[in-house]
């Protein structure tokens, strides 16, 4: 897939997943060190916000922003997934009050390669946002195109309020 970053093209892995189809297998790393996979998402709605870098500016502005609308639902994961290391996004965390959105990180490229969605020539994920249902199937998905611009907040949460239990 084409994305851009500053108006320069560069390719991901592969092809995203589309609506309706199963979650890919991956593994990616908790703070805690432990592997989290689509199993451990599974059960209820899951947010996933994909960012390329958590220590800039937009990255770092979209995974507050989740976070501060975390408080409105419940029983939904707000998950976010970058290639930093998970000691990394641990400071970033601590730094910026963080607390709600569960930071994983995909240094081992997993998520990444099965989602169609990592970039070798800078070695991030692209920025997307996907929310998975309950059975694991991919049920919304915003790639963003251009990887300097943020996601589409509104059209991610307003999809949330429209399917919370």
């Amino acid at each position: 897939m084409e994305i851009t970053r500053h108006g320069v093209k560069q390719e991901t892995s592969g092809k995203a997943p589309m609506i309706g189809h199963q979650l890919p297998d991956f593994r990616v790393k908790a703070a805690d060190g432990s592997a989290v996979t689509p199993a451990d998402l599974a059960g209820k709605l899951t947010l996933i916000s994909v960012v390329p870098d958590i220590n800039t500016r937009v990255c770092s502005l979209s995974t507050k922003k989740f976070n501060v609308n975390a408080d409105n639902f419940t029983d939904i994961n707000f998950v976010t997934i970058s290639t930093n290391p998970a000691s990394e996004q641990q400071s970033w965390c601590a730094a910026e009050g963080v607390q709600k959105m569960q930071l994983l990180s995909d240094v081992d490229k997993s998520f990444g390669q099965a989602m169609g969605l990592y970039v070798a020539e800078n070695n991030t994920d692209a920025r997307s946002v996907w929310i998975i249902n309950a059975d694991g199937k991919i049920v919304y998905r915003e790639l963003v195109l251009e990887q300097t611009e943020e996601p589409d907040y509104s059209s991610a949460l307003a999809y949330l309020e429209g399917h919370q239990k």
